[in-house]
């Protein structure tokens, strides 16, 4: 209701104006070209709705950000809140079209023009106008289906070291998935005195030293960008584990890595190690048990109740003979296949049969008559 209240407000205007322009006799003088009357209009619906979303703050950039720098934010973030990686979350499905929409602006130059003088609206009637726009799912495709778009960019900018995490863990978390809390010292950005030198102000500026005489320089400090420093700190970051991950498997954590003042933060790169014991393995996707049973049980069958990692039961049983090593194999009862829905590998069973240490004169008696027949 908002923009069609705003729409009418502007072809209100736009209608007085050119009336009033007839009434002074000024239309038949008056010649707007297409590019004139699309930003006469955006300065009327700037006047009449203010700015109401900051793009650079829903990219996490400053607004002096370079382009690469917006791409690497908007990486970050759109694989961060993509719907696929949030399958029913409505909060991450928001903030994912929200940050479409802010890199839609700021990757446009005409856009992010039209955007730092005259507002969201601004943009939206430039849009109207010009008929563009795009899907927020075109945006992520075009932009991730063009290997990042980084290749003879990247090396421009300065990186942050790399840091690999190894993480081990239980054999249940891995089956199950998790959400880890991980806390590491890292370098942080903490506000300074004074003002800062950054890439973002790197244009030439023409001041007049005398009439008639202009000089060129470069302007180092930046207005936009508040100062900082890099101090030593505690960081306490979310990895989000799945069901299944594979033994070796690295989670890639954009620009959690080393931080610098003018430049990108590393990678953190968290590889995933699986803890396994004695009686526990995990090979591959299959799970492999050491059970152990007793030997009348080996001799005389048994039935047992194996609880597995996520609580549901799965009976054993054997009504013959369990000779030591004998192993039992279990169809899709062992981990969930990584990227691979409703698969399972298998759970095998090795069983190990307890001997008795010792035996007494009747137990022994009894054993040789029941074995001799």
């Amino acid at each position: 209701m908002h923009h069609v209240y705003l729409q009418r407000c502007t072809l209100t205007v736009v209608i007085l104006f050119m009336n009033v322009m007839q009434v002074l006799g000024l239309s038949s003088s008056l010649r707007l070209t297409s590019s004139q009357t699309i930003d006469f209009t955006i300065i009327l619906v700037s006047a009449l709705a203010p700015l109401r979303t900051d793009y650079y703050k829903t990219l996490a950039v400053d607004r002096g950000a370079s382009d690469i720098q917006i791409k690497r934010a908007y990486r970050k973030l759109a694989l961060k809140y993509h719907p696929d990686k949030n399958k029913g979350d409505q909060k991450a499905a928001g903030n994912f079209a929200e940050i479409s929409n802010a890199y839609e602006v700021l990757s446009n130059k005409e856009k992010r023009r039209v955007y730092d003088q005259y507002g969201e609206d601004g943009v939206r009637q430039h849009d109207t106008r010009s008929g563009q726009g795009r899907h927020q799912h075109d945006i992520f495709s075009q932009f991730f289906g063009n290997n990042f778009g980084f290749d003879n960019e990247e090396a421009d900018i300065r990186h942050g070291d790399d840091v690999v995490l190894d993480l081990e863990l239980s054999l249940e978390d891995l089956y199950t998935g998790c959400s880890l809390k991980v806390g590491r010292d890292k370098g942080v950005h903490k506000p300074a005195k004074g003002k800062r030198k950054c890439r973002c102000m790197q244009r030439m500026v023409t001041r007049q030293v005398a009439p008639g005489m202009f000089q060129q320089y470069a302007k180092e400090e930046c207005e936009e960008c508040d100062n900082i420093k890099i101090v030593r700190g505690f960081e306490i970051i979310t990895i989000d584990i799945e069901a299944g991950t594979p033994d070796g498997h690295e989670i890639t954590l954009y620009d959690d890595g080393e931080t610098l003042v003018d430049g990108d933060s590393g990678e953190l790169r968290v590889r995933i190690r699986s803890a396994n014991n004695t009686k526990r393995k995990r090979f591959g996707n299959d799970l492999h048990i050491l059970y152990e049973i007793d030997l009348a049980e080996a001799l005389a069958g048994f039935t047992h109740e194996f609880i597995h990692f996520d609580g549901h039961i799965i009976e054993l049983q054997n009504t013959e003979v369990t000779m030591p090593g004998q192993i039992l194999s279990i169809p899709s009862e062992g981990f969930p296949i990584y990227d691979v829905p409703n698969s399972r590998g298998d759970l095998v069973i090795t069983f190990q049969v307890i001997f008795p240490e010792i035996l007494s004169l009747s137990q022994k008696v009894k054993v040789k008559d029941i074995l001799k027949k």
